[in-house]
């Protein structure tokens, strides 16, 4: 009997080791079908919003990095603006400083001026107020003089107030006429 089912064996067909038995592709294909519905409803989703939630942050942070840099180049045109403004006030200020100083300096030399023209006013004041008080002195002691020379020319005293002041004025006129006259 043993040869007979070796025989049987042998003349049926020996099967392609390549193609799989009708059982083994249908139950495949249905396990096939379940992963993929199983993939396709849940799986995918997930892996889906995941992404979709990497692309956004991804979005977002390229946005707030886009913003950042405007806030920066705004900062900077601010900064440079600002720059720009102090060191045009700086100009002014600078200039403001360089006019009051040549204000101070005219004011000084006036004050100067006046001050010096003040003390020369009062040293020819005080000069003349001198040269007066030394003329009277040296018209009392000339006449003094002239009067006691006069007495001892003429050989009488002068005590005559009048006639002796008469005397003493003509003789410093004759003297102020003779200096006149000689310049």
């Amino acid at each position: 009997m043993l040869n007979a089912l070796v025989t049987n064996l042998a003349a049926e067909e020996a099967p392609n080791p390549l193609i799989p038995a009708w059982y083994d592709i249908i139950w495949s294909g249905l396990w096939f079908l379940i992963i993929l519905v199983v993939v396709w409803k849940v799986a995918l989703p997930r892996f889906t919003a995941m992404l979709d939630e990497r692309s956004a942050a991804i979005e977002g942070n390229i946005a707030k990095a886009d913003e950042a840099q405007k806030q920066a180049e705004e900062a900077l045109e601010e900064y440079t603006r600002q720059l720009a403004e102090a060191r045009v006030e700086a100009g002014t200020i600078r200039e403001a400083a360089r006019e009051d100083g040549k204000k101070i300096v005219s004011e000084a030399k006036d004050t100067a001026t006046a001050e010096a023209a003040r003390i020369t006013a009062a040293a020819h004041s005080q000069i003349e107020a001198e040269r007066q008080s030394a003329f009277v002195s040296l018209r009392s002691e000339v006449g003094t003089l002239a009067i006691d020379l006069a007495g001892g020319v003429v050989g009488e005293s002068l005590s005559d107030d009048k006639r002796a002041a008469a005397v003493v004025d003509r003789f410093l006129a004759d003297l102020e006429a003779s200096e006149t006259a000689a310049k």
